[in-house]
């Protein structure tokens, strides 16, 4: 699916196998990264509220440090248009940005030294599945994080 331009505040929730889905289109700036954050956290409030999933307080936060790492990737290096997704799959949300760069991001290797560019290895080490794809127009991102503090929801172990 093509990244387009759609409303600010495009906030819908679809029929499919997602039992909640959000879409908001990403605006110019810093303040943008702030606001996506902000949208994370109202929709994993909704699942919890609304929908009676367990959302941990964990979840919660490793969800806003990996809209916070992918908006601003998005934000720093595509130089169109972008859309962040947020979908509740099972025990999971996924967070899914959308631009229009079809450039692949790599995750630099460990360097304690380096200053920034940090923020793939944050993202891969926190989400239970990480995956980037070309798409027609750009590429697509997506983070999966458990919502529940359980054993299963664990971080994959290095390998």
């Amino acid at each position: 699916m093509p990244v387009g331009p759609r409303s600010d505040d495009e906030d819908c929730t679809r029929p499919g196998p997602h039992l909640m889905q959000a879409v908001h289109a990403l605006g110019e700036g810093d303040g943008c990264i702030a606001q996506a954050r902000h949208r994370a956290v109202d929709f994993l409030t909704r699942a919890r509220d609304e929908h009676g999933l367990d959302v941990s307080t964990r979840a919660m936060d490793l969800t806003q440090l990996v809209v916070s790492e992918l908006v601003t990737n998005a934000r720093k290096y595509a130089p169109g248009p972008a859309v962040m997704e947020l979908r509740v799959t099972g025990a999971f949300v996924e967070v899914v940005v959308r631009d229009d760069d079809p450039t692949v991001p790599t995750a630099g290797a460990a360097d304690p030294d380096r200053v920034g560019q940090h923020g793939l290895e944050i993202v891969k080490a926190v989400a239970q599945e990480f995956l980037i794809e070309r798409q027609q127009v750009g590429k697509r991102v997506t983070a999966r994080i458990a919502l529940a503090d359980t054993p299963a929801a664990a971080p994959p172990r290095a390998g």
